[in-house]
């Protein structure tokens, strides 16, 4: 089987493609293509630790972003294993139209329920700080280390 094309419309497809580039590496939206792709692997996993005075007072863990840059977040993980407490609060704080107010709170038991917390499972989108705070009701939890792990991706 052939396929005739005439000389108009080989004309026509001619017009429509000389302007095109030779490879498509040559597009000149390559590059916000690869920009906007390259941001969906994230960015390298964060990990850290806070000691703080647990059971004095709800104590700062870790700060996730930056004011006026928007984010996702993938994950938080928060590990308890060196707490004793039976009531540890885990409390999420971020600006709702300018003024810092608490998002989540959630209390677990470090003796009965599992060292590593997800406390954020899934992906929650941000364009300020989330400030992540815990609280012990033991004074043994004074000055122990807490794990954190979290991962982000520019938005």
């Amino acid at each position: 089987m052939s396929l005739l094309i005439n000389t108009g419309l080989l004309s026509e497809i001619k017009a429509k493609t000389d302007s095109l580039p030779a490879t498509p590496a040559d597009e000149s939206t390559s590059t916000g293509v690869k920009t906007q792709t390259d941001k969906l692997a994230g960015a390298a996993p964060v990990t850290g630790s806070a000691a703080e005075d647990w059971q004095t007072a709800e104590a700062d863990v870790v700060s996730i972003g930056v004011a006026g840059v928007k984010n996702k977040v993938h994950d938080l993980s928060v590990n308890v294993s060196n707490l004793v407490g039976t009531v540890i609060t885990v409390r999420l704080y971020k600006k709702v139209k300018d003024t810092e107010r608490k998002i989540y709170e959630q209390a677990f038991n470090a003796t009965t329920d599992p060292a590593g917390l997800p406390i954020i499972n899934g992906s929650w989108a941000t364009h300020d700080v989330i400030r992540v705070t815990m609280q012990s009701n033991n004074a043994a939890d004074n000055a122990k280390a807490v794990d954190y792990d979290y991962m982000l991706e520019a938005m």
